[in-house]
């Protein structure tokens, strides 16, 4: 297992047991897990991100009734 990276002077990630990689902020809390380190570091930018400025609203909310009996 590796040590700990500094990423982007906001988020470290580590590779965690069975090869997992997880990222956690500066008090430890974490934040995403993924596969490889390169997914890890892109899902946990777009989530602190996110955090940060806000979610997007979803412009369309689809809704589907289905008729009959189950």
């Amino acid at each position: 297992m590796e040590e700990k990276k500094l990423i982007d002077d906001c988020f470290y990630v580590e590779q965690k047991k069975y090869g997992l990689w997880d990222s956690k902020d500066f008090e430890g809390n974490g934040l995403v897990t993924s596969l490889t380190e390169e997914q890890c570091i892109s899902a946990t930018r777009f989530y602190l991100k996110g955090r940060q400025e806000g979610w997007p609203k979803p412009e369309k909310v689809h809704e589907r009734t289905v008729g009959g009996k189950l």
